[in-house]
């Protein structure tokens, strides 16, 4: 049997700045547009077929506008595809990402965010500074006439100062966390020959749950990435919190950069790389205006439509709109695709991104899992596969 048979579900992807949505049915859900009742309300949309009724909850002062749905031509067994037009008073905004929300002057504890763990304690930053572009280093020789003056120099952070990366923190290190972090020494993966010395690097780990956080720059100066820990400020309740569900908390950290990154710098291509500049996987936004409703389950483990010949498909559902972001993505696989990753690796307007080895994989996982939700004819384009990435 095709694998498109067993498709059973709805997806609904509205644009705010386009002010338009499709939303897909599958075969089992609806067979032509006759058998689809469609009722807009403010801020909502009840779908009803012969298999489902769902109530979809749409943002305050996004409207469907009842009038324009219309069927559309699909792919062979990809069910029905349904356009629409929406009102939207104003684009969807992502929530600040850590880089953006920390402040100086202001009363900060670290948290491992894999177990919960504090790693760092009352910490007040006197300074709170961003460094140069990712790959500010390339550029300099189209800066400067003369030899690079800033070859042997590191940007380290004075004592109370906290510096901001694109995917990283730098924090001076009195080595006063009470013994919650360890440092390990660990050779880099890397794309190098064998004849070369592969480097070499100290890395920093919770000591209760063993999760790598960052690196250790220098002796009293630690590179922690702000997918691997959280900020807390005192003043608010920082006991028995609960820890936030990793992949969930992963997905919204990258997005949220994603879309901070693009429209301070105008870039729209990433490189989710290593800590030693090996790239894992190829990322180009196309979206940040998305709102996405869909009734499949989205894991790391991988996907499910809701069944309608299940019986709580048939009870009546309440869903509510999520904000996205929407990719192409590319892995990095060798032997795969190299004229085009190594086209990325050489263009100055691809800009990379600095993530554990780790959390890269958990990044390909999660871009996997959601593609695989996606109807199938929404799946890919050209040599890379689509995904959604919630805000």
């Amino acid at each position: 049997m095709d694998k498109t048979e067993n498709q059973s579900g709805f997806f609904l992807e509205l644009r705010t700045r386009l002010q338009s949505g499709l939303l897909v049915l599958s075969k089992d859900l609806a067979k032509d547009l006759s058998e689809v009742q469609l009722l807009c309300g403010p801020s909502s949309l009840e779908i009803k077929t012969p298999g489902c009724l769902v109530d979809l909850q749409l943002p305050a002062g996004v409207t469907i506008i009842q009038d324009s749905c219309r069927e559309v031509p699909s792919a062979a067994g990809d069910g029905l595809h349904i356009r629409m037009q929406l009102h939207a008073d104003q684009d969807t905004e992502a929530p600040p990402s850590l880089i953006e929300s920390l402040k100086a002057q202001k009363s900060y504890c670290l948290v491992c965010q894999s177990c919960g763990e504090q790693v760092l304690m009352e910490r007040v930053f006197n300074r709170v500074l961003p460094l140069p572009n990712g790959n500010w280093n390339a550029l300099v020789d189209d800066w400067c006439c003369h030899p690079d003056p800033f070859a042997k120099k590191k940007l380290l952070p004075r004592k109370e100062d906290c510096l901001l990366g694109d995917t990283f923190i730098l924090l001076s290190w009195e080595r006063d966390n009470n013994g919650t972090l360890t440092q390990e020494p660990e050779t880099l993966e890397s794309d190098v020959s064998q004849s070369q010395k592969p480097k070499e690097n100290v890395k920093v780990i919770c000591k209760n749950c063993r999760a790598v956080l960052g690196e250790e720059i220098s002796p009293d100066t630690l590179k922690l990435y702000i997918t691997e820990v959280t900020v807390r400020q005192l003043s608010k309740e920082t006991e028995n919190a609960n820890v936030k569900n990793r992949s969930l908390f992963l997905e919204h950290v990258i997005a949220a950069r994603l879309v901070e990154l693009s429209a301070r710098q105008s870039t729209f291509r990433f490189s989710l790389q290593g800590p030693s500049g090996k790239s894992y996987v190829l990322l180009w936004l196309l979206n940040t205006d998305t709102l996405l409703i869909s009734s499949a389950k989205t894991s790391v483990n991988g996907s499910a439509f809701i069944s309608s010949e299940d019986n709580s498909s048939a009870q009546h559902k309440s869903q509510a709109a999520s904000g996205a972001v929407k990719v192409l993505y590319l892995p990095c696989s060798q032997g795969k695709h190299q004229q085009v990753i190594d086209a990325w690796d050489k263009d100055i307007g691809v800009h990379p991104l600095t993530l554990p080895v780790k959390t890269c994989h958990d990044v390909m996982q999660l871009l996997s899992a959601s593609n695989e939700t996606l109807p199938f004819s929404m799946r890919t384009m050209n040599t890379f596969k689509v995904a959604f990435m919630r805000l």
